[in-house]
């Protein structure tokens, strides 16, 4: 999946800091969405998946105007528990942001019930 860093997207403006650069709340955001889209081929008709653990570094800025492409690779499945690593890298291939992300497959029609 890829993105371009709005102004929308800034710490700044997600009130997770004051500076104009890509705020870790999106990144997260773009990386589970990944494995979001990820899962779906994994799944039964009638099922779905809610996050249930994260754990991710952010380690570089990238400013309004960048391009982020995120990706999601099934790490280990354990019954309805999907387990993902992680990327997210800018146009010069250089490391975002890493980690992984856990996701459970839940039935749409009984969960939160």
């Amino acid at each position: 999946m890829r993105h371009e860093v709005t102004d929308d997207d800034t710490a700044r403006a997600l009130g997770s800091g004051e500076i104009e650069v890509l705020g870790t709340p999106r990144l997260l955001a773009w990386l589970e969405g990944a494995t979001v889209e990820a899962a779906e081929p994994l799944l039964a008709d009638g099922e779905t998946t809610v996050g249930t653990g994260v754990r991710i570094r952010h380690r570089r800025p990238t400013r309004v105007g960048g391009r982020i492409e995120v990706t999601a690779e099934l790490r280990e499945r354990d019954g309805a528990k999907l387990s993902f690593t992680v990327k997210a890298e800018d146009g010069d291939g250089q490391v975002v942001g890493d980690g992984e992300i856990d996701r459970a497959v839940v039935d749409v029609a009984t969960f939160g019930q």
